[in-house]
């Protein structure tokens, strides 16, 4: 309700006004000298939130960091946007929105639980592009119930049409803790289950898209990634490249080069410690020098530039030279110039060659 949200809002703008003594007291290290300039707004679905109250989170942020923001980027779900929204988001300073589309065909949204249809995605486009958004994201998720060769080279071809600067594709998890994850494992019916496409549809879904977003342009950079020149997620590579980030809010994860550190999911838990001037963090960790071996090698050759293995041996005084030629042997990676790279067409299996390489 709107006293809730409110509430949490307002929490949120708290913990970053005294994010700097939270840290202090929680033996969490100081927050390093840094320019913020890339913020996202996602979790939920922030675009249901009153533009005031993004306009607060961000008016927060410029009081409490040295900003200078490059990408600011909201999460949005096409039967949320209006007008009036995207006016008011344009002027509190957001300039890139990732549009949670999924699917262009109204049966498979349906079965996977989105409230919009085909025709929201349309008009939800056409306000963004009369607002002055120059920089939109959709997403499509490959395995979808009902999915099928047919409507999947549909949603690609109409995403195409629309010309987003930036795609991400997903393939379908499935996850226990969801009413169609559950009932998949257990081979039920219920929830369009028995309508999943099996793995080897899922994968030709992704490699003919990896196909049709190149011809048309897209320069494809992370596994699950497309941008047009220059439209690259600046925010997201900061994840990938293991740079620092700190986040707000319900659940939200933060990075400082030694530790991670997340929020409380519970909304409300998260909103009663905040409000009491404590910290909501539920885990707190160090991370080792072999953790930090492995997040370079897996975040790394997620990027399809792949890594310089030679340096972070050096830096890791690690030896992965006969794993990698195991790999390399099997077809799974190869040499491009200095730099190892996944193979470009095995981008689909790639937790393979994760599995392999860490194991």
């Amino acid at each position: 309700d709107v006293f809730s949200s409110d509430l949490y809002v307002d929490a949120v703008a708290r913990e970053i006004s005294e994010y700097p003594r939270l840290l202090h007291d929680n033996g969490i290290l100081e927050i390093p000298e840094a320019v913020v300039d890339t913020v996202y707004v996602g979790g939920g679905t922030p675009s249901l939130l009153d533009p005031k109250s993004l306009r607060h989170i961000l008016d927060a942020i410029r009081a409490g960091f040295h900003c200078k923001f490059e990408e600011v980027t909201l999460e949005a779900d096409p039967e949320t946007i209006t007008p009036e929204k995207t006016a008011a988001w344009r002027e509190s300073g957001f300039d890139r929105i990732s549009m949670g589309v999924q699917s262009f065909h109204d049966r498979e949204l349906k079965a996977a639980g989105r409230m919009h249809r085909r025709e929201d995605i349309f008009n939800a486009t056409r306000m963004l592009r009369e607002a002055g958004f120059g920089n939109i994201s959709y997403d499509l998720i490959a395995g979808l119930p009902h999915q099928t060769d047919g409507s999947w080279d549909d949603s690609v071809g109409e995403l195409l049409a629309l010309g987003p600067e930036h795609v991400s594709i997903y393939l379908l998890e499935i996850d226990e803790d969801s009413r169609l994850g559950l009932e998949v494992l257990n081979s039920g019916t219920r929830y369009s289950a028995a309508a999943v496409p099996c793995d080897d549809a899922m994968a030709g879904f992704y490699e003919r898209a990896c196909k049709r977003l190149a011809d048309a342009g897209y320069e494809h950079y992370e596994i699950s990634n497309w941008a047009l020149p220059g439209f690259e997620s600046r925010h997201n590579l900061k994840y990938w490249r293991r740079e620092l980030y700190f986040g707000f809010g319900a659940g939200a994860h933060s990075f400082n080069g030694t530790q991670r550190w997340a929020n409380a999911h519970d909304p409300a838990s998260y909103t009663g410690a905040i409000g009491q001037g404590r910290f909501s963090v539920e885990q707190l960790a160090t991370v080792t020098r072999e953790e930090s071996l492995e997040e370079e090698l897996f975040l790394g050759l997620r990027q399809l530039a792949g890594i310089d293995l030679a340096e972070i041996e050096s830096r890791y005084g690690a030896s992965l030279g006969a794993r990698v030629e195991e790999l390399r042997a099997a077809g799974l990676v190869e040499w491009h110039g200095a730099r190892l790279r996944l193979a470009p067409d095995r981008l689909a299996v790639s937790n393979e060659v994760f599995v392999n390489l860490l194991d």
